[in-house]
């Protein structure tokens, strides 16, 4: 069995890197975790892993993947093949990626937006951020009304990919409280083995 090399290169407060870091603990992965706050993004060094210089970046030995959807899926197809994380029936393929699109798009743009600009003063248009957030909620939770988890009868990469930011969207003054079959959702992802959760932050007030 290959004995894996494996480093995590982010923030503890990133939803990005929080969603690798929960796969890494579920599929009892050993890892690294290395800081690299905004400073070290900047640097040279930090530039030839990921050019864009955005979080997370996994090395694998050798091997450097960027971008925390891209990681999820290198994770299973690497450590877990054929595993229920990712299924391999073309419709179940079609459900888990539609769900990681929608964490790279409204997730994204909708409560980590908020979150963001809340913690960290980052630019945001928090009537457009709110507006995908009240969207997007109001999707999921008609979505989970009648699942249990978002592409699949159990837990998959597209549950892991958008939880972070919805369990922590009230630090960006998104409310989700008022959506029972959401936080029944949360609820089963930090049951789940391996589960750590993401620091809270305290919003400055």
């Amino acid at each position: 069995m290959h004995h894996p090399n494996l480093t995590l290169h982010g923030v503890k407060l990133s939803g990005h890197v929080h969603r690798v870091e929960l796969l890494l603990r579920m599929l009892n992965l050993p890892f690294e975790f290395v800081n690299a706050p905004a400073d070290v993004r900047a640097g040279a060094a930090f530039r030839r892993l990921n050019p864009l210089g955005q979080i997370p970046v996994l090395q694998d030995g050798a091997l450097t993947v960027a971008d925390s959807n891209a990681i999820l899926v290198y994770l299973v197809k690497r450590y877990a093949p054929g595993s229920s994380w990712l299924p391999e029936d073309p419709a179940g393929a079609a459900a888990v990626q539609r769900w990681l699109s929608i964490a790279a798009g409204e997730v994204n743009f909708g409560p980590a937006s908020a979150r963001a600009a809340a913690l960290w003063n980052a630019p945001c248009d928090r009537e457009r951020a709110a507006a995908i957030a009240a969207r997007l909620l109001g999707f999921m939770e008609e979505h989970l009304a009648s699942r249990a988890f978002l592409a699949a009868a159990h837990p998959t990469i597209a549950d892991l990919a958008c939880y972070s930011y919805l369990a922590h969207a009230p630090e960006g003054g998104i409310a989700t409280d008022g959506y029972p079959a959401l936080q029944a959702w949360l609820a089963r992802i930090e049951a789940l083995p391996g589960f750590v959760p993401m620091p809270a932050s305290v919003r400055p007030s």
